[in-house]
């Protein structure tokens, strides 16, 4: 499994934390995120994640900010995309039930580094449950 990561300066260590976990699964992580704690643009890190899930090169991704709001916007933007921001274990699981979430969206300053890590491990075993949920999803896309 494949796994982008992007970040703002305000993730950087929520991104190095959840790096080392899920490469401790060997689980491959595509590093797109800021590896320092200095002032950046959130569309920056995102833009490649979500085009790494876009794309298939990455089987999902997590996204980083502050509020994890304007990541998850960035996101949004891309059209195979589905970005859930979440802050409690139940969203998680739920976004990937009904919505099949493909990004995780985590806002840094709103959870604790422990919180982050139980979503991103909530977001890899929770599975979609398809049925009345794949109609929903199917009206999602704009035409």
């Amino acid at each position: 499994m494949t796994i982008s990561i992007g970040n703002d300066h305000a993730g950087t260590s929520y991104k190095n934390a959840i790096q080392t976990y899920l490469e401790s699964q060997n689980i491959h992580v595509v590093n797109h995120g800021t590896d320092t704690e200095d002032s950046v643009d959130y569309p920056d890190f995102v833009h490649p994640v979500a085009k790494d899930v876009e794309s298939g090169h990455s089987h999902l991704g997590i996204i980083i900010c502050g509020s994890g709001n304007g990541a998850n916007m960035t996101a949004n933007k891309h059209q195979e995309i589905r970005s859930a921001l979440c802050w409690t274990p139940e969203l998680v699981s739920l976004a990937r039930q009904h919505n099949n979430a493909n990004i995780l969206s985590i806002p840094a300053r709103f959870v604790s580094l422990d919180e982050a890590l139980e979503f991103v491990k909530v977001f890899l075993k929770t599975p979609f449950e398809g049925g009345r949920h794949q109609n929903r999803i199917d009206k999602i896309a704009c035409t």
